[in-house]
């Protein structure tokens, strides 16, 4: 049986490698984007359950390829959960109006990441 797969961008070295190392823990293939421009391509090609962005500013680039995720026919339908630092709304809020399923605090990654999960992967 194959693993699913979740492509991860992360702009924070620790909390990301924490993450890829619990989707492992939780069953999933871990892919990780390193050229965000390339997003959809590499999403497109590998099929993802999820894709995971963690982002420590507002970045344009970050923002910029959730909306071209969300707005790609072939992609559209690939959730997103957004990590952000505790205390940032505005780029919460950002991420939010960009496309993304769920804004979680990344800080809860090592604790929630099934229930995150769970919850952007829901069907409605």
């Amino acid at each position: 049986m194959t693993k699913p797969v979740a492509l991860v961008f992360y702009e924070n070295l620790l909390a990301g490698s924490q993450l890829v190392n619990r989707l492992q823990d939780v069953g999933y293939q871990v892919q990780l984007v390193s050229d965000l421009h390339k997003l959809v391509e590499q999403a497109t090609d590998s099929k993802p359950m999820v894709f995971v962005i963690n982002l420590a500013s507002a970045s344009a680039a970050g923002l910029e390829a959730i909306g071209e995720l969300r707005s790609n026919a072939a992609t559209k339908h690939i959730p997103v959960l957004a990590l952000v630092k505790a205390g940032q709304k505005k780029l919460a809020d950002q991420v939010r109006a960009a496309g993304a399923a769920s804004v979680a605090i990344e800080s809860a990654v090592t604790t929630r990441l099934p229930q995150l999960l769970d919850r952007v992967l829901e069907v409605e």
